[in-house]
């Protein structure tokens, strides 16, 4: 069951759930998994640019398991869609490579040939639904009834239809019970991961720890994610990037090769994400989908969709912040952090260093209750952690690096920008001024943890936020008397280290902030 939102996501989510169908059934075989996707769609559902991208994916992918129904009597809502679309929606379905029939929705003899066409297809289905003749009107079963009372007539034939499955469901359970990867098969529809995936993630951190690299924390979330779909099975990944970097190990998922876990979704950022819901929903999978921060724009509605559901997807975005120094205000986010963690029930991690992208991702991974946002830098930046035995991510915020002394200023960042204020903190140092550094991955996790705790990490000294984004929503950790150093317009393009200073986000400016709180 989805909760569908907006006109599209429906359909989208649907070829999610037809995807992941397909691809249980390549890895445990059809004699547990064999089943359909079946879709009721109205005009509204394909009109919206969603449905574009979700159906040329499917098609794309020959899902021949997944059925459209939808209503072609050219009316929404009752408004008539052809002031407003003319196309021909057969004639583009068919285009992007899906089968098609249309019928008189009007007569079941019509409906059931097409959808017993629609079993035997190797393409996915769309059957259109018009009133060719004139039926007359159809009373609606179960009209006058009171609210959320079921008539007896309604009630019986639902009963009959679901006893009709009760053979085949007593067939399966004996399958089940003497297939020979009945206890994994258990395991994934459950949503437990494997017992071992830890001592995977634990012997990436002490290898980190070991080599101290410096990485783009995207280039240490690539060998996380090597690490993790060698762990977990069950891990499906894709990228709306136009050149994705697939993980180790695994191939492309398409119509010749069913048990692919990848996905080259292409540049369909929002139909991405709607799939991801419904390979969630679906169950028996974990989605992980990648696109740049700035085009969260583009898959927010999805984004939102899973959030309202609490589905375990997790979505990698990358090229975190001016930090690209190229593209332009285009490609460059800096509103986009403070909406997505404006979103209830979203966790967004923004790790500094290829160790805090480890702790980050195996809190990211384990989240069964919502969708996780890891959100990774385009440039290299250096390694601040050898400690792994904790994961110090895990309370949203900790002290990186305590003052020398009596704190007398607070310097707080996240991801990118955690580099800037261990410089400041060097400089000040050498001025004689005590400053502790503190990162803070997750203002979610944050903002859970015991007011004792926040005070501590936050202290009573003068704070200054550093982030490369809008200031929207520091005031909750900077306090009215905080100073927040970061943008206050869009960005340009280029070299990173030209556009920090242009734009002030500097240990230089960090430094000064402190010397006039502190006078």
């Amino acid at each position: 069951e989805a909760t569908t939102g907006p006109c599209g996501q429906g359909l989208a989510t649907a070829v999610g759930m037809a995807l992941a169908e397909r691809n249980m059934a390549a890895r445990f075989g059809k004699s547990l998994v064999d089943h359909r996707t079946w879709v009721i769609a109205c005009e509204g559902d394909l009109m919206e640019g969603i449905s574009h991208e979700a159906a040329s994916l499917a098609g794309h992918l020959a899902l021949s398991k997944l059925t459209v129904l939808c209503d072609d009597s050219r009316s929404a809502d009752g408004v008539e869609t052809m002031t407003s679309c003319s196309d021909d929606v057969i004639k583009r379905f068919a285009a992007y490579g899906w089968a098609v029939k249309q019928v008189d929705r009007g007569d079941p003899v019509q409906l059931a040939a097409a959808m017993s066409f629609a079993v035997r297809s190797k393409k996915p289905t769309l059957i259109a639904c018009r009133t060719l003749a004139d039926q007359g009107a159809v009373e609606p079963s179960g009209r006058g009834a009171e609210p959320f009372e079921i008539p007896a007539d309604t009630a019986q034939r639902w009963h009959f239809a679901g006893s009709r499955g009760a053979a085949a469901r007593r067939g399966w359970l004996k399958r089940l019970a003497r297939h020979s990867l009945r206890a994994e098969f258990e395991r994934v529809v459950a949503g437990r991961l494997p017992d071992t995936w830890h001592e995977a993630i634990a012997a990436l951190k002490l290898d980190t720890a070991d080599q101290r690299p410096r990485l783009a924390t995207h280039a240490a979330s690539q060998s996380c994610l090597d690490t993790l779909v060698a762990a977990i099975p069950e891990l499906m990944c894709g990228s709306a990037g136009p050149a994705p970097t697939l993980p180790r190990g695994i191939s492309p998922a398409s119509a010749s090769n069913p048990g692919g876990r990848y996905v080259h979704y292409g540049l369909r950022e929002h139909g991405m994400a709607a799939a991801a819901n419904g390979m969630a929903l679906h169950g028996g999978l974990v989605p992980c989908v990648e696109a740049r921060l700035a085009f969260s724009d583009y898959l927010r509605p999805a984004l939102r969709m899973g959030a309202i559901m609490r589905q375990r997807v997790a979505y990698v975005m990358t090229h975190d912040s001016i930090g690209l120094g190229q593209d332009g205000p285009a490609h460059q986010p800096i509103e986009q952090l403070a909406s997505i963690r404006a979103m209830p029930n979203v966790h967004l991690y923004r790790p500094a260093d290829a160790m805090e992208t480890a702790e980050c991702w195996e809190l990211a991974i384990k989240r069964a209750d919502g969708p996780s946002v890891l959100v990774l830098s385009h440039q290299k930046l250096p390694a601040f952690r050898t400690d792994f035995a904790e994961n110090r991510c895990a309370r949203g915020g900790y002290v990186l690096a305590e003052a020398d002394g009596a704190r007398q200023a607070t310097l707080i960042a996240t991801g990118s920008e955690v580099a800037i204020a261990m410089t400041a903190r060097e400089r000040l140092a050498g001025q004689g001024i005590a400053a502790a550094v503190v990162s803070l991955p997750c203002w979610e996790l944050f903002a859970l943890q015991d007011e004792g705790y926040r005070a501590g990490v936050l202290g009573s000294a003068p704070r200054v936020g550093i982030e490369a984004a809008g200031g929207f929503g520091w005031d909750q950790w900077l306090g009215p008397e905080g100073t927040f150093i970061g943008m206050s317009g869009y960005g340009a393009s280029a070299p990173q280290e030209v556009l920090y200073g242009h734009f002030g986000i500097t240990a230089e400016a960090a430094v000064a902030a402190v010397l006039r709180r502190i006078g």
